[in-house]
């Protein structure tokens, strides 16, 4: 899982090498190359997200089999919501038995389904719905809490929901996530506007981008018959920009195009200009199971003939003409495989839900449909220490990191980090062209040993940076036995 860094620049995402990157106090990870200039005895490394069981099954009667596209939405008192399509048979996309459920958690372990009584079901009201019988909107709908700056209070929701039969994507609003209502009648972006053979057919994503100021959406759509992901812009979430195709690279240059079924693009919770995304990575025609072993685990007939995993991309916000949109694929890897047994390797199991959330004051968890098309489907949770996407890691010989030069606002320098018994990490802050700065060097720096989700670096004259703010300066990471997840300058 370990991947060497080249020393190519990645032209269509990263500043030109005579401009510093001004990262003010903001907290950056090691999830890709965007910082990094040089690795000595270091390389990056992906992290593997650990099991943590069923979150809930989709039992009830208007849920089953078919259900997917979930959501899970931390919400102002920090609680988290789940919403999810509710489908018990196969039947067309858009169908009138697809439903959107929603369950709730107080710490993303224990789930409940509030009975909301707002749509009548199977013949009765005590159910979980938040939408039914809107055109196609509930196959996908993929809704967030808004956050810009002085939205109202009838819009503190947000939703995109629809297919391209049924007209394309409409913008639905909320004031508490549970009652929703179309922002206006036509869909807000529809298939004249999107010149490609067919879209819209899996989870569409949107959110108010703090860093940029605006909307973005992260949407699907066929070129050249791949399954590929387009991003647009609004400043109302009514008016969309015209999509853009977005690319893949990696440190070797293009990535290789494969089938991303949803890509579940969001901003990092701890790092909101950091845009992760856990894509589903599907795999047509790839066939793991044989008839038997179908019949075995009862999956529906028609849903064993592919397979498909998780995979980890970041993208950061578009910065003029210059930057185009694109997504780091530094890891080729699957990052979250299938699970041990044939019901994990049936057509359309393991999609990621969206959006990664805290779970604990050092944990975070992402969740995964798993079992699709099987009595035995569920939403499944997978946890990580905070920023443990990826680190910086070197091995007992020990190494050092380089990154780019950089400009700071701040303080103190906080280091997210776990070294072994043996191990070890310094920081040395060094002018932009590789000098060490008085005080401030690799030899300067207290040793670090430990496991730390922030720790405050210090060197010999204390911990105080503040008079480095402002200037280009390269951080110079020395490590032992270590991993090295995000640092942060802070006030």
């Amino acid at each position: 899982m370990k991947l060497p860094v080249s020393l190519l620049l990645l032209a269509l995402t990263l500043p030109l090498a005579a401009d510093p990157i001004k990262i003010g106090g903001r907290r950056e990870l090691f999830a890709d190359q965007f910082l990094i200039d040089r690795l000595s005895g270091v390389s990056l490394q992906l992290h593997q997200p650990r099991d943590e069981g069923v979150a809930f099954a989709f039992d009830q009667p208007w849920e089953g089999l078919f259900s997917g596209y979930a959501t899970i939405m931390t919400l102002e008192d920090g609680s988290l919501r789940a919403y999810y399509r509710g489908k018990a048979v196969a039947s067309r996309d858009g169908s009138e038995e697809e439903v959107t459920c929603v369950a709730e958690s107080k710490d993303g372990r224990s789930w409940i389904k509030p009975e909301l009584g707002l749509y009548q079901v199977n013949g009765t009201r005590a159910n979980n719905l938040v939408l039914a019988g809107a055109n196609t909107s509930p196959h996908n709908f993929s809704p967030f809490r808004d956050t810009r700056p002085g939205v109202s209070a009838g819009e503190r929701f947000k939703a995109f929901g629809g297919t391209m039969e049924g007209g394309g994507l409409f913008a639905w609003k909320s004031a508490d996530g549970y009652r929703w209502e179309k922002m206006i009648e036509a869909p807000v972006i529809s298939k004249p506007m999107v010149p490609f053979p067919y879209m819209f057919d899996s989870q569409n994503v949107a959110f108010w981008s703090e860093a940029e100021g605006k909307y973005v959406a992260y949407y699907r759509v066929f070129d050249k018959g791949i399954r590929r992901i387009v991003r647009s812009e609004s400043r109302d979430f009514l008016s969309w920009t015209p999509p853009v195709l977005l690319g893949y690279r990696n440190p070797e240059g293009e990535a290789p195009l494969e089938h991303l079924y949803t890509n579940q693009t969001s901003p990092y919770f701890r790092a909101p200009h950091l845009y992760v995304a856990i894509a589903a990575r599907f795999m047509p025609g790839r066939q793991v199971l044989n008839d038997e072993q179908a019949k075995a685990i009862h999956v529906n007939p028609g849903y064993f003939k592919d397979t498909s995993d998780a995979i980890f991309m970041t993208t950061r916000p578009v910065e003029g003409p210059e930057h185009l949109a694109v997504y780091d694929r530094t890891f080729l890897e699957g990052f979250l495989r299938g699970g041990i047994g044939a019901q994990n390797w049936v057509s359309r199991t393991n999609y990621p839900a969206l959006n990664v959330v805290p779970t604990g004051l050092t944990e975070m968890s992402l969740y995964m449909n798993q079992d699709y098309a099987q009595p035995t489907a569920h939403l499944r949770r997978y946890s990580l220490r905070v920023d443990g996407f990826a680190s910086l890691h070197s091995g007992y010989a020990g190494g050092h990191a380089i990154t780019k030069p950089l400009v700071f606002a701040g303080k103190a320098l906080s280091l997210n980090f776990s070294t072994s018994a043996a191990g070890g990490v310094k920081v040395g802050i060094e002018e932009a062209d590789g000098k060490p700065i008085r005080g401030f060097s690799v030899e300067d720096c207290q040793m670090q040993i430990g496991n730390e989700i922030d720790r405050t670096i210090t060197w010999k004259s204390g911990a105080d940076v503040s008079s480095l703010a402002g200037k280009p300066v390269r951080l110079r990471i020395s490590m032992k036995d270590a991993d090295v997840f995000s640092f942060q300058f802070t006030r």
